[in-house]
Order: structure tokens, then C-alpha cells, then sequence
């Protein structure tokens, strides 16, 4: 770590917060090269924890958009080799396939993190989404949370 190489201060809570700005003003087409930089710092957790919030808020905007299943490709093949960001990404794929009417699996959702989880149970509109949850949902909140939302979209 030098003071010429400004990602590299040694104190990871400035580095942490220069990914974030970093990632705040990146154009989509230089998404990936910033993601696999950020990804070579030697503070794996701190990286991954940036990458991740860029990844969650870039699959919110393309979550719809025809143009996701690039996106994921790019990004799936720049985090492979950092287990937390890339189960995150396919757990996206697997909230979207969902949301849009594409081939998902039930026992797929009921293995994915908590996180994700509640996110479907939250957000889905999906009814095959909200009674997996009610019935196989990991935690009381998730089933809770599933068997209220289902009530509201019926």
C-alpha cells in the first residue's frame, strides 16, 4: 500500500467509502471493470460488501429490463471467484425469474438466504412465490411476511 495508489489507503473504512463513491458515479458500461478492481483489495469482506451494494441497487434498475440477462452474465463472470456476491447475484436471477414469468424453482427460493427470502416475501406478486414461502419460509418472519403480502395481492 502506497500513497500513490489512493485505492489502497490503509485504513479500509476510507477505502470502503471511496468503492462506494466510486460505485455512486460509475457509467453501467464501466460497472464491471470497477467491479473486478474493487474485487483485488485485500480486505475480501469489505470488498465484497461494496461490490454488493452496487450489484443489489443495479439489479433494482435492470430488474424488468430486457437487458438483465447481459448484465448478469458480465457481472457473473467478474464475481465467480467471491462465493457471498456471486450467491447474491443468482438469488437476483432468482427473484426476477419469478417477477417476469420465467422458469424458477421452488425448492431453489427455499434454499436461498434469508435475505432473499424476505425480499420475495416483501416484494412478490407472484402467488407460487408467496405459498412456497408460507409453507417452507425459513424463519416465522419470512412465513409471516409471505402469508401477509399473499392476502394483498390476491
Amino acid at each position: 500500500m502506497t500513497e500513490s495508489d489512493p485505492d489502497r489507503d490503509p485504513d479500509e473504512h476510507v477505502r470502503y467509502a471511496r468503492y462506494r463513491r466510486a460505485f455512486a458515479d460509475v457509467v453501467p458500461e464501466d460497472g464491471a471493470g470497477l467491479v473486478a478492481r474493487v474485487l483485488t483489495d485485500p480486505d475480501g469482506a469489505m470488498a465484497g460488501s461494496a461490490v454488493r451494494e452496487y450489484l443489489d441497487r443495479r439489479a433494482v434498475e435492470l430488474f424488468t429490463d430486457p437487458g438483465y440477462p447481459a448484465w448478469r452474465a458480465e457481472m457473473a463472470e467478474v464475481v465467480a471467484a467471491n462465493d457471498f456476491v456471486s450467491r447474491r447475484l443468482r438469488e437476483w436471477t432468482l427473484l426476477r425469474a419469478a417477477a417476469v414469468g420465467e422458469p424458477w424453482e421452488a425448492d431453489e427460493l427455499l434454499a436461498a438466504t434469508d435475505w432473499c427470502q424476505l425480499h420475495a416475501a416483501e416484494t412478490s406478486t407472484a402467488g407460487a412465490v408467496l405459498a412456497a414461502l408460507v409453507e417452507g419460509g425459513r424463519t416465522k418472519r419470512i412465513r409471516s411476511a409471505a402469508k401477509s403480502r399473499s392476502r394483498k395481492v390476491k
